[in-house]
């Protein structure tokens, strides 16, 4: 490796900012996998049944709608501001889990109103890091800044899955989730340290009269529809969504249990090898991202994220199951990170919160997705409802590309500007 290569691909670090932005999401990344994998499991073993599951899932994204407001709040007040609110909220909420669990008091129905109350926040927080990233990043290294960030939403996978699992089998809930508050506070603390504490404002923005929260979300709804390849790639965001994400996530803890017929432990590693893979096309993006064209890359990669789970829903085993999955996590962020590069790339930096708000809506595709995937599972079985999905999400994906092709797969297009 050469010096100036080691000097590009930790470029974003040289930015203060990064430096306490980085550790701060990281551990957040952490706190949130091994809370999803502990609850998603506790909630499966005491309910037995799949549609609970998917319940739980769904919740931790009730709050997808309200992602726009967040974003336009970021762009009032500070996306720090707001990341640092989202993220004591996460603190006080482990906190009052922790209490429960030591006390031996938790039931399903309390798991599920706390992830209600976490899915009302959580779905808005990577929007917020996203459009934090924009503001503190210089252009020429937003690539390498948001394939770095996203690093730590990988390595989260792996070590919060390991670290949550044997956890609980060892210690229980309670000391497991003293490791998750640990987490968040920490979080909470080093986001202080990151971006600005104020958005910056022009003087006749300071001089205007008030204008109403709402207003400036239909602005930025507006922007985004006016724009092809804006319009393009939160639609394609979406799908993923839709029809790949509950796979690769909230589906995971019945493969394991029902498909593979394994434990907690097997959960862990499988959640941890898709991480791998995840953590491996991070660094492939960090170092070479810079030669790809986002809105091809894009579309190519999340193309081939559905092949690479349409290969696992056949396999019938963990020996067979979890090298596919380091390949499919792999595909996953090749794909998602042109897509966020691309977002803040071709848009106004005055609209930068609101439209990572309108990114993060695409997560609502999950909720739909999981619901109606627990119903396809108990009418028709697991592999069924899979296949179907992934074949679905191809079909879509290329009718998207076919449609803002002048757009999406133009060499000259602004979207596949390097």
């Amino acid at each position: 490796m050469s010096v100036s290569a080691q000097v590009s691909a930790l470029a974003p670090f040289s930015v203060r900012s990064f430096r306490f932005q980085w550790p701060a999401d990281l551990a957040t990344s952490w706190a949130f996998e091994m809370e999803t994998l502990i609850l998603g499991w506790y909630v499966l073993v005491e309910t037995k049944s799949v549609l609970m599951l998917t319940i739980y899932a769904s919740l931790q994204y009730v709050g997808t709608l309200l992602a726009p407001m967040f974003g336009v709040m970021g762009d009032r007040v500070g996306h720090r501001n707001v990341l640092c609110a989202m993220r004591a909220l996460y603190a006080l909420l482990a906190m009052s889990l922790m209490t429960l669990a030591f006390m031996d008091a938790v039931t399903p129905m309390i798991v599920l109103v706390i992830a209600a109350m976490l899915g009302l926040v959580r779905p808005s927080d990577l929007g917020m890091r996203a459009a934090l990233v924009g503001e503190t990043m210089p252009p020429a290294q937003l690539m390498g800044a948001m394939s770095i960030q996203r690093t730590t939403q990988d390595s989260a996978r792996i070590a919060g899955a390991l670290t949550g699992a044997g956890l609980v089998a060892t210690l229980g809930m309670g000391p497991a989730y003293a490791v998750i508050v640990c987490f968040y506070v920490t979080s909470l603390l080093l986001t202080r340290h990151a971006g600005i504490a104020h958005p910056a404002q022009t003087k006749n923005a300071v001089d205007a009269p008030p204008v109403s929260p709402w207003r400036e979300l239909r602005e930025g709804l507006h922007y985004v529809w006016q724009a092809p390849q804006l319009r393009a790639a939160m639609l394609f965001a979406f799908l993923l969504n839709l029809t790949a994400f509950p796979l690769f996530t909230g589906l995971m803890p019945y493969v394991a249990k029902e498909v593979y017929g394994a434990d907690q432990g097997t959960l862990g590693t499988m959640v941890a090898a898709a991480a791998t893979g995840a953590l491996t096309g991070s660094i492939i993006m960090t170092r070479f991202g810079g030669a790809f064209r986002p809105a091809r890359a894009m579309i190519m990669f999340g193309i081939a994220w559905l092949v690479m789970l349409l290969v696992f829903v056949q396999t019938e085993s963990p020996a067979t199951g979890i090298p596919v999955l380091i390949f499919a996590g792999c595909m996953q962020t090749m794909g998602l990170i042109p897509n966020n590069a691309l977002l803040l790339r071709t848009s106004d930096q005055r609209y930068r919160g609101r439209i990572m708000g309108i990114r993060m809506m695409a997560i609502y595709g999950n909720l739909p997705g999981l619901l109606l995937g627990g119903q396809l599972i108990a009418n028709y079985g697991y592999k069924a409802m899979a296949t179907g999905y992934c074949l679905f999400g191809i079909v879509f994906a290329v009718l998207i590309a076919l449609h803002w092709r002048r757009h999406l797969w133009q060499s000259g297009a602004a979207a596949n500007l390097r």
